[in-house]
């Protein structure tokens, strides 16, 4: 496995990094990486090599490079303030735009396959589902997607597989969002949503309190799946 931080260039004519991570044979389908308040932190970048491990190669594009480039946060109360600051000042279309070009970057890649999936914790989530509507990816997976029950608008405009992780006891995510996500797609047979019992926001990162790590296992395992039956 092989990482490096590299250039991508915007609809807008200018560049900004994004971490590179390459599988152990040098090629496979694309995995877009969407980071959460933190930046692309030492956690993201660990799940950019994870899934290079699992074969895709992955692209983390740093999405707060219009208001500060290279935002590498941890979990401390202070941390977590700056990063919900960050995201309150992102303006969401550009990171969308932002998004769809790391998308043709990543297709544009001698080692990628035409094929490139979304994967998002959090705000990652969330931007993973609108991904999925407006930056061309084949398939979504959303974990933890705040603020998703505010967007199910953008729902008609999706047509590609989506793949939702919640957790049951999200202190962010009030159960009535969970709902009403199940409820929109209750008819869509391109749409998977799995529930994780008694887990937190946050179970997938081993360095925060909420790490749950039998259900960051399960939802790892359900995500590959999704990812080998949808790509």
């Amino acid at each position: 496995m092989a990482a490096s931080w590299i250039d991508i260039a915007t609809h807008d004519k200018q560049s900004f990094k994004g971490y590179l991570a390459l599988p152990p044979t040098g090629s496979g389908p694309g995995l877009l990486l969407i980071q959460e308040i933190f930046g692309v932190n030492e956690h993201i970048r660990s799940v950019a090599d994870q899934y290079a491990l699992d074969g895709y190669v992955v692209l983390a594009p740093d999405l707060f490079w219009r208001q500060q480039p290279g935002v590498d946060l941890g979990y401390s109360e202070a941390d977590m303030g700056k990063g919900f600051g960050l995201m309150q000042g992102m303006d969401f279309g550009l990171a969308l735009q932002d998004l769809a070009s790391t998308v043709k970057t990543l297709r544009g890649r001698a080692e990628s396959s035409d094929k490139v999936a979304s994967i998002g914790y959090c705000m990652g989530g969330l931007l993973s589902f609108l991904s999925a509507a407006h930056a061309g990816v084949d398939a979504a997976i959303c974990y933890y997607p705040g603020g998703i029950d505010g967007k199910l608008d953008e729902a008609d405009k999706i047509t590609c597989p989506v793949l939702f992780n919640f957790a049951e006891a999200d202190q962010y995510i009030p159960a009535e969002a969970i709902e009403k996500v199940k409820a929109r797609f209750a008819k869509s047979s391109n749409v998977q949503i799995e529930t994780y019992p008694g887990v937190h926001h946050g179970f997938n990162c081993w360095a925060r309190e909420s790490y749950n790590q039998p259900a960051a296992t399960l939802a790892h395992g359900k995500t590959l799946e999704f990812l080998a039956k949808k790509m």
